[in-house]
């Protein structure tokens, strides 16, 4: 299903960050450092961090694809501008899954109960993944909700917080799916 000959890294994040701000500029930063790390990026598609994420790696010249729900957001006009390919899914629990399976890796960036649902999905397949001999990706968080809600959910949910690398910035984030995918 990948239309790329790259791995791909799916990034999870906003799609209220607005271009000039922080976050949106962490996004771009973000596709451009893994485009130039050889990946290619999938995002959910759309605005805010989506739109910075695949406007990095396209002006690093990597590709992008963005998996978007058309059913479920009509009133969006489609992918933004910086997607060179658009897998659309039916509904959000195919997008979630859609990117998943597209993915080698994941970084999940500052955002709201999408971003949420994305990393939990990640982050429990990652955990169970071990159990059927399997491997999963690396999973790289960046923000601060993250480096309190991670440690939080593992404690609370007896979980497994090695499956998830609490990232610092975006640098560290690809570094640690750079390192990890080899």
């Amino acid at each position: 299903m990948n239309p790329t000959d790259r791995k791909v890294i799916a990034v999870f994040g906003s799609s209220a960050s607005a271009p000039g701000s922080r976050d949106y500029e962490d996004g771009r930063r973000c596709g451009r450092l893994l485009a130039q790390a050889g990946f290619a990026v999938a995002t959910g598609g759309y605005a805010g961090l989506m739109e910075a994420v695949c406007r990095g790696a396209a002006e690093a010249g990597g590709p992008t694809i963005g998996v978007t729900a058309p059913t479920v957001f009509p009133g969006r006009s489609g992918a933004n501008e910086w997607v060179q390919y658009e897998v659309p899914a039916d509904d959000l629990a195919l997008r979630i899954v859609t990117l998943i399976d597209l993915a080698d890796g994941f970084i999940a960036l500052p955002g709201s109960i999408g971003t949420l649902a994305e990393l939990i999905v990640a982050w429990n397949l990652a955990f169970v993944a071990p159990f059927a001999g399997a491997d999963f990706g690396p999973i790289a968080t960046v923000g601060d909700t993250w480096q309190e809600l991670v440690p939080l959910l593992t404690e609370r949910l007896s979980s497994n917080s090695e499956t998830i690398a609490i990232s610092h910035t975006v640098e560290d984030a690809v570094r640690h799916v750079s390192e990890a995918l080899g």
